[in-house]
């Protein structure tokens, strides 16, 4: 049966399945309007129980699921053909692809554990820049691809807004800047050095040249839940978001740009609606144990945690100067909402107070606690070249646009994972072929080699302790 928003002002007009398939229906049979979100006629509630729907629908062909004439990059291509002999004379977009996409039919595929909106077994890994290819690969080589596991979402509103805030740090210091040379620069307690030169950052440690700080994509390249979603709409589902094509110049304002017969597949409305939905999930955290020793053992792993370093980049806390989740996100490139202009005016609800539990945590004076166990900051966990050289995150050929740093490629680094929800989200590593945490520390290298090297010296006990305490970081499901 398809599913329905409950009756309201301006919704959109119901989907239908083309006169082929009109005796099935779509699986979401109505969008929101944006003017909806903008005039107050649904609830948060409402907002977000649609933007819910959106993720956990398995999307279907009078949806406007595939997109036979575009990459998952968002760009056109041919028609695949088939010659009389039965050969393809355009190996264009198949209808389903694991590698090149669409790959999937619902978000929720793949952000399923512990609950919708998490992580994913290494069975759901993407590869990532492989959709941008046309034609497309079957292969699965990582000279084709980067293989990334599926990362949770839980936290994810006071991630971007902590990365929002940041960026606005960081620009405001470095338009301060009235000479070239080299600066260090420093927001909610993280340094980044970066180099001046006519009067544009030529080199930067840890953070694109634009200094936004991008939170989502293990790649640290994604500014917003909007952005990330339009991407992945695309690019996994072939679900195409209006913003993307339909309204944008850059695409010739094409309806259906993707030739798929099905238009407005994805309204501004609905854009905000999954954004929302995503903001407000449960923030992870520390689960305290039943029985006193096992609480003893997880304080002692937080000090062995905090002693050998692991906190200079796994940062336990930062302050929020905000409470509020604001959407749309100003810094979103063009093409995805940023603003009224783009006819999205700001929406905004308070992270301490709506949305699933646990919540943000309360700090004084308006501010709001995140213990996300990251510094949001790109680095190197590769040792150099070496008999002895530990270089198991150095698992990647494409540099997805992360420059080089240091002489080394961009393929070296990394957005610093996030620990808040470690407990509950195995496998580790960017590929998810780690099965323990332990595991996941001895593969520390470059930058994390120091810690990793006193974790691997230290008595069994202890690294007990530390893997303890970090088991305790868990979504909530309860």
């Amino acid at each position: 049966m398809a599913m329905l928003l409950p009756a309201h002002g301006m919704a959109a007009a119901p989907k239908e399945c083309p006169p082929a398939l009109a005796a099935d229906q779509p699986t979401v049979a109505q969008s929101i309007e944006q003017a909806d979100v903008n005039n107050g006629s649904l609830s948060f509630k409402q907002i977000s129980d649609h933007g819910e729907l959106l993720f956990v629908a398995k999307f279907n062909t009078c949806d406007g699921q595939g997109r036979p004439e575009t990459t998952g990059g968002g760009d056109f291509r041919m028609v695949p053909t088939i010659s009389e002999e039965g050969e393809f004379v355009n190996a264009g977009q198949l209808t389903k692809l694991r590698t090149s996409a669409p790959d999937s039919d619902a978000c929720a595929g793949c952000h399923n554990d512990p609950a919708a909106g998490g992580a994913g077994d290494f069975v759901a890994n993407v590869f990532v820049l492989a959709q941008t290819l046309d034609p497309v690969t079957m292969s699965v080589s990582p000279s084709r691809s980067n293989s990334r596991n599926t990362l949770g979402m839980h936290g994810a509103g006071p991630i971007e807004m902590l990365a929002r805030e940041m960026t606005g740090d960081l620009q405001a210091q470095f338009a301060a800047i009235t000479s070239d040379g080299t600066y260090t620069l420093s927001t909610k307690g993280v340094d980044f050095e970066i180099e001046v030169a006519g009067g544009v950052v030529v080199e930067a440690e840890g953070i694109d040249h634009d200094l936004i700080v991008k939170p989502f994509h293990q790649a640290g390249k994604v500014i917003s839940l909007r952005e990330f979603s339009a991407n992945a709409m695309n690019h996994h589902h072939g679900m195409q978001a209006e913003e993307r094509f339909d309204l944008n110049p850059a695409k010739g304002f094409n309806p259906d740009f993707d030739n798929d017969g099905v238009e407005r597949e994805l309204t501004l409305g609905d854009l905000t609606a999954i954004s929302i939905w995503q903001a407000q999930l449960g923030t992870p955290g520390l689960v305290r144990p039943n029985t006193k020793p096992e609480r003893q053992q997880v304080r002692h792993g937080m000090r062995v945690f905090n002693d050998i370093g692991c906190g200079s980049c796994h940062t336990p806390e930062m302050a929020l100067e905000s409470r509020y989740f604001v959407e749309p996100n100003p810094y979103n490139p063009p093409g995805t909402c940023a603003g009224a202009a783009d006819g999205c005016p700001e929406y905004a609800f308070d992270m301490t107070q709506e949305g699933d539990g646990p919540r943000l945590k309360k700090g004084p004076d308006g501010t709001a606690i995140v213990r996300a166990y990251t510094d949001l900051k790109r680095h190197n966990l590769c040792d150099d070249p070496g008999p002895d050289a530990i270089r198991w995150f150095c698992n990647e050929q494409l540099a997805q646009g992360r420059p080089h740093q240091d002489g080394k490629p961009g393929t070296e680094y990394f957005l610093t994972r996030k620990l808040w929800d470690v407990g509950n989200t195995a496998p580790y590593g960017h590929r998810g072929d780690l099965t323990t945490i332990t595991e996941a520390i001895l593969m520390h290298g470059g930058e994390g080699r120091v810690s990793r090297d006193a974790f691997a010296s230290m008595p069994v006990d202890d690294q007990a302790a530390l893997v303890t305490f970090l088991k305790s970081l868990q979504v909530r499901t309860d």
